[in-house]
C-alpha cells in the first residue's frame, strides 16, 4: 500500500507544477492588433486491476496472481481568447457540429440582426 501512496503523492506533485495558470491558459501573444491567449484542456485517467486464479495445463497443476495498472495525461488546445481594444471574442479551435455551431454563433447572429433592425427603425 505504500507504493501505491508513493505513486499518488508522485502526481500530486506532478500535478502541482504543471497545470498551473500558464499550461491550461497559456502565454499571451500578439498578432497585429489583436492580443491572443490560448486555451487549453486537461484530461487525467488512471485505471487498475488484479486477480487470481488455479489452473491444469499440459498436465501441470498451478496458480497466480497478477496485477497492473496505468493512467495517462492529455492535454489539447480548446481555443482562443483575442481582444482588440475592449471586445473579447473566443475562437474555438474545434469543428463544431449540430446545436454547438448554434450555441456559438448567436452571439453573433444576434449583433447583426440587431444592427440591421437598428438601421431600418423608423427614426
Amino acid at each position: 500500500m505504500n507504493d501505491l501512496n508513493d505513486v499518488i503523492g508522485n502526481i500530486t506533485e506532478f500535478l502541482k507544477t504543471e497545470a498551473k495558470t500558464e499550461t491550461i491558459i497559456g502565454q499571451q501573444f500578439t498578432l497585429g492588433e489583436f492580443t491572443c491567449i490560448p486555451v487549453m484542456s486537461i484530461g487525467l485517467g488512471f485505471g487498475g486491476g488484479g486477480g487470481e486464479g488455479k489452473g491444469v495445463a499440459k498436465g501441470n497443476e498451478g496458480q497466480g496472481v497478477g496485477t497492473g495498472g496505468g493512467g495517462g495525461l492529455g492535454m489539447g488546445p480548446v481555443g482562443f481568447l483575442v481582444t482588440k481594444g475592449t471586445d473579447i471574442q473566443f475562437i474555438s479551435t474545434r469543428s463544431g457540429k449540430g446545436l454547438n455551431v448554434i450555441f456559438e454563433k448567436l452571439p453573433e447572429l444576434l449583433d447583426k440582426y440587431l444592427e440591421k433592425t437598428q438601421k431600418t427603425a423608423p427614426v
